[in-house]
This record gives C-alpha cells, structure tokens and sequence, in this order.
C-alpha cells in the first residue's frame, strides 16, 4: 500500500471553519471559527477547561474533530494523520527522549525524513545556534537546565522548517524570570523564520507579551479574538475584562444613553458616566467597566468621582494597589505607579477616586 503524499505545506495560512469536539455529554470545543495568518502568533487563551488545549491538539491531528474543517493554505487537513500534517509541536513537558543527547534529540525528525546525512547535520547545527545550544549537542537531558530542555524542544520543532509550529503551554515548568526570557526567545525565533505560531496559554501576561492575536477561550467558545491592545483595553464582555488583566467592574443599571455615552446607576446609588456604544433600553442591567491604572486619588472635570475609605494597601513592587470602598456594592481598585513621593493613602482614610469617561466602558451583562 502506497502511502498517501504529505500535504504540501504554504506559507501557514490556518483555518477553523466551526470545529468542535464532544466528550460524552461535554461540548468541550463549541464551533470555534479562527483565521490565522501567515507569519502570525496566535496565542489561544483561557481558563482550565476552556478548550484550548483539544483545540490545538485538533490543529496537530490528534484529536479527530466531531464537527467542522480546519484548513492550511486552503487545503483540508481534517482527517490527514498528524505525521503527514507537516507541523512543529512543542509540548508542556518537552518530550525529549532521555536516551538521546541533544544533537539526536534535534536530529530526530530530520531522520524520520530520511533526509541525507550532511544536510541532517547543517540545519541540527543551525537550529541549535538559533536556540543557543550549539555547544551542548553531546549533552543528555538529565544534564539540561529546564531551559536548556525547552530551547531542545524547540529546536526540534523547527530544524525541518515547518511553516505552522503549535506550542502547549511550553513555559509552564519555568519560573518567572526565565519564563520571559523565552518569551522574548520564541517571539524572536518566530520573527526571524517567519514561521506561524498558535501557542496555548493561561497566563495573561505571556499571551499579551507574545501574541500579535489573542483568542479568548471559555465553555469552548471564543469570546474575543483581537490584537492585545484591542481585547484589554474594549473587552466585549464581562468574562474577558476580568481574565484579561486586573479589572474593576462596577454592577448597577442603565440609566441615560446619548451620544456614544451612558450614565449608570450603581446598587449604592452612584451615578457613573461611561462611553457605550451598544443599543440598550434604559433600566437594563449592566456593569462599568475600568482597568485600576486608570484611576487615581482625585478627579478633574471630565471625570467619575467617587468617596470612600481605604480598606487595603499591598506593595507589589513596581505598583501599589489599593482597594477603597466606596459602599456595600462598589470596591474600587487603584493600581499607581511606586514612585519617591511618598507612600499614598494609608489604611481608614477618606479618599475621593476619579477616572476619566474615557477610559470606562459599559458592558452589559
């Protein structure tokens, strides 16, 4: 039997045309459509459980979709084997074989490939200087920082230059320093082959840092998909504008709707004005939505104003937050930057916090 012949891989064009996967009685991906870019990294976002995970591991072929199409370069690669699909992966755990050192770990799918031996030791060779490896080829993976292991995984995932390679949480084993260096590694690596990355994530700040696109993944859906920028700054919704960063989010009811703004009366009886843009009858109930770096002790004119009483101060190092509240219902949290000019409101004091219309949103829930 003559097996079939490997799709031809383009420039890395992905597409997700309502694929979804059913585990018994569990909708765990709900019709996801997605078009990513050639040269893109796309990084799919959410809590445990959301989907993003089988998602990626659909786009692999690992999984067989219950429903739907994904395409590369237009071509259906739906049911094609994950051998044949011509994709890098790099998994959580890395998956290096601990019985080969780091040149045959790298050289790996190069020989699957039967590719001749010179051209096999040139792109081992390159794509262990790409990662910066290229002095511990004889190295074993018992010898390698976490690192060191995930720089190995990457560089296997690259050295027969696919044009898509998919990532799961690679970093998630590291600690935070060396989280964001590799951050910074990837993206540049990404950069300099212009190869398509969709990289699977829950942590907010890595998917900001990376992605030129994000998707935000809950009950198998995506809520949002949009530059980071977008999605953290307009969150469509409730769910994204507290995953996506610190938020406050401030319940009450629609009261006035003119000219791209609404005036929104809180459970405590606060009038607060945001931009909204939706249509919505007054009386509906919504929330007013401002990221805490955007408030501040005090308030001008074309500002929310509201008094309450410092309840909580915590030194995070390069900010201090504080949450003030400002009734039974309304507890505001205040991100500034920790500057030399004195310490801020201490615990029990009266504060007034003010924040630009502006930088509001209504969302309705």
């Amino acid at each position: 039997m003559i097996a079939a012949p490997l799709p031809v891989i383009g420039k890395g064009a992905l597409e997700l045309d309502g694929v979804s996967k059913t585990y018994g009685e569990d909708r765990v991906v709900d019709t996801v459509h997605a078009t990513i870019r050639p040269g893109e990294f796309f990084s799919l976002l959410g809590p445990s459980g959301s989907g993003k995970t089988t998602t990626l591991m659909m786009i692999a072929g690992f999984v067989l979709p219950d429903g739907g199409t994904i395409r590369v370069d237009g071509a259906d690669f739906t049911r094609v084997p994950p051998q044949r699909r011509g994709l890098g992966m790099v998994f959580q755990n890395y998956a290096i074989f601990p019985h080969l050192n780091v040149f045959e770990n790298v050289a790996f799918p190069l020989r699957a490939r039967h590719v001749p031996a010179s051209e096999l030791r040139e792109r081992v060779q390159a794509a262990l200087e790409l990662v910066q490896l290229d002095r511990f080829a004889q190295r074993y993976a018992r010898q390698l920082s976490g690192g060191q292991q995930q720089r190995v995984a990457i560089a296997r995932a690259i050295v027969f230059h696919p044009s898509i390679v998919l990532m799961d949480e690679p970093l998630g084993a590291l600690d935070k320093n060396l989280r964001y260096d590799m951050q910074v590694e990837i993206k540049e690596i990404q950069q300099r082959l212009g190869m398509t990355v969709v990289y699977v994530t829950h942590d907010q700040e890595e998917a900001m840092n990376m992605s030129d696109r994000i998707a935000i993944m809950n009950h198998g859906r995506i809520e949002q998909l949009g530059p980071p920028s977008e999605i953290y700054e307009r969150p469509l919704n409730a769910f994204v504008g507290r995953f996506l960063g610190e938020a406050n989010l401030i319940e009450g009811t629609l009261e006035r709707i003119e000219g791209g703004e609404a005036l929104l009366r809180t459970r405590d009886g606060l009038a607060l004005r945001a931009r909204f843009k939706s249509i919505a009858t007054p009386g509906r109930a919504a929330s007013l939505f401002v990221r805490p770096e955007k408030l501040a002790f005090g308030g001008g004119s074309d500002a929310n104003q509201v008094e309450g009483t410092v309840r909580r101060r915590s030194f995070l190092g390069n900010i201090i937050r504080t949450v003030v509240d400002a009734g039974q219902a309304t507890h505001l949290t205040v991100d500034l930057p920790n500057l030399s000019d004195g310490p801020g409101p201490e615990v029990g004091a009266r504060v007034t916090v003010g924040w630009s219309v502006a930088h509001s949103l209504i969302l309705l829930d």
